[in-house]
């Protein structure tokens, strides 16, 4: 009688640790990172690049939105390149220490990407570096206007083009 319950025990055990023991290795998914937002990110020594987004109405001019955070203490000149029509194209932005510079909004400074011609929901490399540290290219996500949070980060059009 005691030989019958320990074999019942242990065939108990077996069964549930069988089918449970297969996610004692699993990955859990809440642990995985991603980027919780439409747009990408990447990190650059002490740069935070942030939830970059290119905004277009036609494909031609493209509006960069990003949000950079220098975690450190010192004032980073972050300069960002991008390939356009005319070549290799970049801007300097400068952010300071332990702060948060966003681009791209109505009431900020804006990077326009012109000459080129890419499709809403692309992705298009843009290139993020400053100092020493070596830079990452990022494939940034190719938005339009058609959604309202994003209707006031269309560039105007570009005027020379209105004649």
């Amino acid at each position: 009688m005691n030989n019958r319950w320990a074999t019942t025990i242990a065939l108990a055990a077996v069964v549930a640790l069988g089918t449970t023991g297969c996610t004692f290795d699993a990955e859990i998914a809440t642990n995985i990172p991603y980027e919780p937002s439409d747009g990408a990110g990447t990190t650059v020594g002490d740069i935070a690049v942030r939830n970059a987004l290119l905004i277009t109405d036609d494909g031609d001019r493209l509006n960069l939105v990003v949000s950079l955070v220098n975690t450190g203490d010192e004032n980073r000149a972050v300069t960002i390149q991008w390939e356009s029509g005319s070549g290799r194209e970049s801007e300097r932005v400068v952010v300071d220490g332990q702060s948060t510079t966003s681009l791209g909004g109505p009431e900020q400074e804006q990077i326009i990407i012109e000459g080129v011609d890419v499709t809403p929901g692309a992705l298009y490399p843009v290139f993020f570096q400053y100092g020493d540290e070596p830079g990452s290219e990022l494939q940034v996500p190719v938005l339009d206007g058609a959604l309202p949070e994003y209707e006031l980060y269309v560039p105007e059009a570009d005027p020379e083009s209105t004649d």
